[in-house]
């Protein structure tokens, strides 16, 4: 069974930083290309950042981070992150990770990241 469990997501003033981490297990992990995804209040979903299954691979990021977030990802520990510097209250949200494993995209429960001016 798939599993991803994210942790790290805390309340935080604006220009502060955040380390997120996500744990996962159930199929073969460094062999899949990994993403960040959050979702804020009244919202949409939205891709923060993906990292290719080889390290180092491509990364894209959103347009809303690129330069403030990193992600990167420890493929003997089974483990993704997003490193977010800067931080800016429009990026409270839920953060999840995610695997696409076709046909379908899964998920983790997501961790609340709230960033207050």
């Amino acid at each position: 069974e798939v599993q991803l469990v994210e942790s790290g997501g805390a309340l935080v003033q604006a220009g502060g930083s955040l380390r997120l981490s996500c744990a996962a297990s159930g199929f073969s992990f460094r062999t899949y290309t990994m993403s960040w995804y959050r979702q804020g209040p009244g919202k949409e979903r939205e891709l923060v950042a993906t990292i290719a299954a080889v390290v180092p691979g491509q990364i894209r990021y959103g347009n809303s981070v690129r330069g403030r977030f990193t992600i990167s990802r420890d493929n003997a520990r089974n483990m993704l992150f997003l490193q977010m510097n800067s931080l800016k209250p429009e990026a409270t949200a839920e953060y999840d990770c995610s695997v696409r494993s076709p046909p379908e995209r899964l998920w983790g429960q997501g961790t609340q990241v709230t960033v207050h001016a």
